[in-house]
């Protein structure tokens, strides 16, 4: 999307705020740095197995939920005023 934008003279994060998903290992080197949302893969890959274990033993399901991370890089701009826009 970057590159999309570059070539048709969108400005990010001017003209467009741009967010990803995941993290990427080079997302913070992407001109501009790529504001991500993270997931601790570690930690949902073990509850995963916790509940599996546990469901294999008899036990009810739990919910759990796991928030994700937003890190905040320059491709994101702040909030617009809404009132002026």
């Amino acid at each position: 999307m970057l590159a999309a934008f570059a070539e048709l003279g969108v400005r990010v994060p001017q003209d467009v705020s741009l967010v990803g998903f995941d993290d990427i290992p080079g997302a913070a080197y992407l001109v501009p740095a790529l504001t991500t949302v993270r997931q601790d893969f570690l930690g949902l890959g073990e509850r995963c197995v916790e509940q599996l274990l546990g469901r294999i033993k008899g036990d009810a399901p739990a919910t759990e939920r796991i928030p994700p991370e937003l890190v905040v890089r320059r491709s994101t701009a702040p909030p617009r005023d809404q009132a002026g826009s």
